[in-house]
């Protein structure tokens, strides 16, 4: 939880442009954490077509940097980790992409549970961020060199240059559609998982232990977000906004993600998914809303604050319910 709602404060620290560059470099030390965890502990046994999930996070991921400077840091991971979560719990509930529906001891509770989560998302709606663009000591990326040549240019991105207004539209939907991604990211995982106890699968004998998986997801999210990146440079025309300041804390964000990611996935052996996933994804939605509105002063005014505290005290209880109703 600490680790999830941590990971992204360090992009409200620096300029990282379009976010593209930071993704990239945030991405790369995704990879790097799995490639050290995987050689220190045992070879991966995964099926490659894992990889797909990391190819799902990776695409919700370059929605990062833009929803953090659109609606804030509190705000932004409190969307995602709500439409993530609901759509963990209907993939899992219903049984859709190719998974089995799962029988819940307490439906009410689930279905009161995730209508919590439901209202809390449209609430979050409603909340009035305060996103100032930081001044920096560089706001000219280093490898844009032909500004001298037109002094009209400018080294704002498309991000900086959206009015208020839209910002908050646009935010509040790219969040919504990066958590959706980030909700299904594992579904390939749990859809190899279910079919490797059949015959007639090509997944037949596959590992049950969803840490086997870890390293295949990190490869998707490393090989995809370089596959965006280079169609990024491509689109630029070999001339990419490649920010320096961005790549510590890139470099950090993408440690941290890496790391809580394993330690879900080990606390998943201990608990259950059941009981962590819906926990994990309201947990860390609630240390990112102590980062935006206590140290970042994101949400300002006492009726703005009373309307965020009341939807993250609705997605801190819907999250509890949908636990309880599956023990």
């Amino acid at each position: 939880m600490l680790l999830y709602g941590s990971n992204f404060v360090p992009v409200k620290t620096i300029d990282a442009g379009d976010g593209m560059f930071f993704q990239w470099v945030c991405c790369s030390a995704i990879w790097f954490v799995g490639l050290v965890v995987d050689m220190l502990f045992h070879p991966s046994r995964a099926h490659p077509a894992a990889m797909l999930g990391g190819a799902i996070w990776a695409t919700g991921n370059i929605t990062a940097v833009p929803v953090v400077k659109f609606i804030g840091l509190g705000l932004g991971i409190l969307l995602w980790g709500s439409s993530g979560l609901l759509m963990g719990w209907a993939s899992s509930r219903y049984g859709w992409f190719g998974l089995h529906p799962e029988e819940i001891p307490k439906p009410i509770l689930n279905y009161c549970g995730a209508g919590l989560c439901l209202l809390s998302a449209i609430i979050f709606f409603f909340v009035k961020s305060d996103v100032q663009k930081r001044s920096s000591t560089e706001t000219m990326p280093l490898l844009i060199d032909d500004r001298r040549l037109n002094p009209d240019s400018t080294s704002d991105s498309w991000v900086d240059t959206i009015s208020p207004r839209s910002k908050r539209v646009f935010g509040c939907i790219l969040a919504v559609f990066s958590g959706v991604l980030y909700g299904c990211s594992f579904v390939p995982v749990f859809y190899i998982k279910v079919h490797a106890k059949t015959n007639s699968s090509i997944f037949t004998g596959s590992s049950q232990s969803e840490i086997d998986y870890c390293f295949a997801h990190y490869n998707g999210i490393f090989l995809t977000s370089t596959v965006y990146f280079l169609a990024y440079c491509a689109a630029t025309r070999n001339r990419p906004r490649i920010y320096p300041r961005a790549i510590l804390p890139g470099f950090l964000s993408g440690l941290m993600w890496g790391l809580a990611t394993y330690a879900w996935l080990i606390a998943n052996y201990y608990l259950s998914a059941v009981i962590t996933f819906p926990i994990i994804n309201a947990g860390y939605g609630l240390v990112a809303a102590l980062w935006g509105s206590v140290v970042f002063k994101e949400v300002k005014g006492v009726g703005n604050l009373l309307v965020f505290v009341f939807a993250s005290l609705a997605v801190l209880a819907g999250s509890c319910l949908t636990a309880y109703s599956k023990i």
